[in-house]
C-alpha cells in the first residue's frame, strides 16, 4: 500500500470515528533454563488478566497506560482516541475500563509499535471495540503468519484477521488529529524489523516502543532483523527529535526523558564497543561472557534483564 493512500485511509478514518512501570521480567529468562512456549505465554496472558492498569497524564489529552505488558499511550479528543499498543488479549478489558476513566470519545485508530505479543495481543479486542489497527507493513506481515522468538523458544499462530493491521505504511504517515500532529515514523531495523516511533509534536510526546527500555539491558529479536548497531541507531535518531521537555516513553521501564535516553543510548554504544573489540580479537561467545563486559554497569542495568542475554544478543549481531 502506499504512502499516500495510507494517508488517505486515515484521514477517512479520522472523519468516521467524529503502579510502578512494569519490568517485563519474562523478557530476561536464563538463556539455558527456557520454561516451555505455552507456558510463558500462558504466564504473560495471566499477567495481563491480573495487572492493574496505572494511568498518568503527559499532556491535557494524553495519558500514558502501563499494566503487563508494553507501555501504552491514549490520546483523546473530537476526532476519537488513538491508543498506542494493546498488551495482552487479557488486559482488554482493564484497558477499556482506564481509557474510559480518562476519555468518553469515540474509538479512533490502535497503532502498534512493533508486531511483539505484549504490545500486540490485545489488538483484536480492541478492534471489536471500534479501533482499526494501524502499523508498518511488516508488522502486519508478521502477524498474518505464524512467528517465532527463538531466544524464548517460543512459537506464536498468525493472528485472526481482527487483529491484522489494515492500514500499513512502509516509511512514515502524519496526521492532524485531536489538534495535534501525529507522526508514525519506521525506524531501520532496530529491536526489530517492524519498529516505529510515534510522535505528538504539539504535546512534546514521544513514544519510542522497545528500541528504549528504560532502566535495565534490552531484549533485542535477532531473529526478525533485530541488533545492537540497528538499535543505537534508532535511538540516536529519537533522541535528535528529543528536546529538554519532551516525554519520552519507552517500550518498558518507568516515564522517561531526553537525559534517561542519552545514558540509555550512551549503555548500548559502550557495551557494543567492549563486545567488538573482544570479538575482534578472536574471542568466541562464551569466553566474551566469562570477561564479564557489563560489570561496570550491571548495577544500574540489570534491573530484571540478565546481562549474559544481552551480552550475548550484542556479540552475535554486532
Amino acid at each position: 500500500m502506499t504512502l499516500g493512500i495510507n494517508r488517505r485511509s486515515f484521514l477517512r478514518l479520522g472523519m468516521a470515528a467524529g503502579a510502578a512501570s512494569f519490568v517485563p521480567r519474562w523478557t530476561f529468562p536464563q538463556a539455558t533454563q527456557p520454561a516451555p512456549p505455552t507456558d510463558r505465554l500462558a504466564q504473560m496472558r495471566a499477567a495481563g488478566a491480573t495487572t492493574p492498569i496505572k494511568t498518568t497524564k503527559l499532556y491535557n489529552n494524553i495519558w500514558l497506560l502501563q499494566g503487563a505488558g508494553g507501555n501504552m499511550v491514549v490520546q483523546s479528543g473530537k476526532d476519537g482516541i488513538l491508543l498506542i499498543d494493546s498488551s495482552f488479549a487479557t488486559a482488554v478489558p482493564h484497558i477499556r475500563e482506564a481509557i474510559a476513566a480518562v476519555s468518553s470519545d469515540a474509538p479512533h485508530a490502535l497503532i502498534n509499535t512493533h508486531w511483539h505479543v505484549d504490545h500486540v495481543d490485545g489488538n483484536e479486542g480492541m478492534h471489536a471495540a471500534g479501533f482499526q489497527v494501524v502499523a508498518h507493513e511488516k508488522t502486519k506481515t508478521r502477524l498474518s503468519r505464524p512467528s517465532e522468538i527463538k531466544l524464548f523458544h517460543m512459537s506464536i499462530p498468525a493472528y485472526p484477521a481482527g487483529a491484522i493491521p489494515t492500514l500499513t505504511f512502509a516509511t512514515s504517515l502524519s496526521h492532524k488529529h485531536n489538534g495535534d500532529m501525529v507522526e508514525l515514523v519506521h525506524y531501520d531495523p532496530a529491536h526489530t524489523d517492524t519498529d516505529i516511533y510515534i510522535h505528538f509534536q504539539n504535546a512534546d510526546v514521544l513514544h519510542c516502543g522497545d528500541i528504549f527500555f528504560n532502566g535495565f539491558y534490552p531484549f533485542i529479536d535477532e531473529g526478525t532483523g533485530g541488533s545492537i548497531g540497528g538499535t543505537i541507531a534508532a535511538a540516536r535518531k529519537s533522541l535528535a527529535l528529543a528536546g529538554d521537555k519532551t516525554k519520552v516513553i519507552p517500550g518498558h521501564g518507568p516515564l522517561g526523558d531526553k537525559t534517561a535516553l542519552k545514558k540509555y543510548t550512551d549503555m548500548l554504544s559502550s557495551v557494543r564497543d567492549k563486545v567488538a573489540a573482544l570479538k575482534q580479537t578472536g574471542a568466541t561467545e562464551q569466553e566474551v561472557l566469562a570477561r564479564k563486559p557489563t560489570a561496570d554497569l550491571d548495577a544500574d542495568w540489570a534491573n530484571g534483564g540478565s546481562p549474559d542475554m544481552f551480552v550475548g544478543i550484542v556479540y552475535r549481531t554486532v
